[in-house]
């Protein structure tokens, strides 16, 4: 029997090696620039098909806007009797006289702002029908470079009105006197609407407001109204007592909603925003739940319920479940923490800061005293006021109250007491939290 011949191993190993040689030689005698053109290709072709396929599939949602923050209703549902005390207080508009300043209360979610447009846009279109000079502001004193200093504040109601006043360059004074100038050009009744007036007061002070409640003793035409929203109950209890008699003529306030009333103007919503059958069993009564227990956040339950949505679209899903709801949650969450690191002031970030960088090089827990002397450092390196460790200790404690941290108070015997300090926020967000202070700060 004929014997098969061995293998050369040597000789099979020099021939793979050749071949392979040949391989890299041909592959590295193509132009790179080829290879990435064809890369970028491909990765194109990708992002069209992705787009093409999204074209092709039928939405979850039949109108959108119905759960968007700025989307008013017909109907406000639970707020019937808040929205009649306003329109109340508002109605001498219509006779050219000057309504009484108003302050809304309560906690985000509840309605404020929602039903004060809502009652605005009533009046706006009554007196529009009966040629009445009523004319309207809105000031969201949030928003940065808006409403964080007073020049900026009075320019932005300047231009609201229809004067043109510079971002700066301009003397305080002077701005003033131009939006007074503006706004006793026509006897006309203006209502400015000053929404999270407490982060107004927390930027600039309450001087601001003194002079706006006391305007109309400047005016000889128009006459001025002020309606303030805060999310802050105990907000008014802590300004000048004579911002607090002239802001405070009148006062609503707007108690959370309950799980039963988010279900329901959740059900209203849901049925103008999707397709029919879209909406599973459990998931109404699971956004209810948790706004609700984020002290009755209609507004957060909207959301839960539009991102929802939106992540099912994204798993190519025909139902939403009570599983994209739990997704939601999570997802809104994360962005809530950097909003609030966002809209601090800055001594309170860099508080937040000293804090995250402490605990950087120690787990568990910090005590005050080691945080204002962090805190210290920081700000000298930014040249920054400091301020006392008492007024340090307050605002740990706002911190603790936004949820950032847990602050707890322990008894040192003898030595006094003092602050406990722990983060509340997960682990994975701490680097994206940091950066974010980074940015703010630096």
């Amino acid at each position: 029997m004929e014997q098969k011949p061995l293998i050369d191993f040597e000789e099979e190993s020099t021939k793979v090696i050749s071949d392979n040689l040949e391989q890299v030689t041909r592959d590295s005698s193509k132009d790179p620039k080829e290879t990435t053109d064809s890369e970028e290709a491909k990765s194109k072709d990708d992002v069209t098909k992705l787009f093409e396929d999204f074209l092709e599939k039928e939405s979850l949602f039949v109108n959108k806007k119905v759960l968007q923050i700025r989307y008013i209703p017909d109907t406000i549902k639970h707020r019937s009797k808040q929205i009649e005390i306003l329109a109340s207080i508002l109605a001498p508009a219509l006779r050219k006289e000057k309504p009484s300043n108003l302050f809304l209360y309560g906690k985000t979610g509840t309605g404020k702002t929602l039903c004060t447009t809502y009652a605005l846009n009533k009046l706006k279109k009554i007196a529009e029908a009966k040629d009445i000079p009523i004319n309207m502001v809105y000031l969201n004193c949030k928003l940065k470079k808006i409403a964080d200093t007073e020049y900026r504040v009075i320019a932005q109601l300047a231009r609201e009105i229809g004067s043109k006043v510079p971002t700066t360059g301009l003397p305080t004074d002077e701005v003033y006197n131009i939006f007074l100038r503006k706004l006793d050009e026509n006897k006309q009744i203006i209502i400015i609407v000053l929404d999270e007036i407490d982060q107004l007061v927390t930027k600039i002070g309450d001087e601001m407001l003194y002079t706006l409640t006391r305007i109309n003793q400047e005016l000889k035409q128009a006459q001025l109204s002020i309606v303030g929203i805060s999310n802050d109950v105990r907000f008014i209890e802590n300004i000048d007592p004579r911002v607090k008699s002239s802001l405070g003529e009148e006062e609503i306030i707007f108690p959370p909603y309950n799980a039963i009333e988010l279900r329901e103007i959740l059900q209203a919503r849901a049925k103008e925003a999707f397709r029919e059958d879209v909406i599973t069993e459990g998931v109404l009564e699971k956004c209810s739940a948790y706004a609700a227990r984020e002290h009755g956040d209609a507004r957060r339950a909207i959301e839960l319920l539009r991102v929802a949505g939106e992540l099912a679209e994204r798993e190519n899903l025909l139902k939403i479940t009570p599983k994209q709801i739990d997704s939601a949650e999570d997802k809104i969450e994360r962005s809530r923490i950097i909003e609030i690191i966002e809209t601090q002031p800055k001594q309170s970030q860099i508080v937040m800061y000293a804090i995250l960088l402490l605990l950087e090089k120690q787990d568990g827990k910090l005590e005050t005293g080691e945080v204002f002397e962090k805190y210290k450092e920081l700000c000298k390196q930014q040249a920054i006021n400091v301020l006392t460790q008492r007024r340090i200790s307050d605002l740990i404690s706002e911190l603790d109250m936004l949820g950032l941290i847990n602050a707890k108070i322990v008894s040192k015997g003898r030595y006094g007491r003092t602050r406990e300090i722990y983060l509340t926020i997960s682990t994975d967000m701490i680097n994206k939290i940091k950066e974010t202070l980074k940015k703010q700060l630096y």
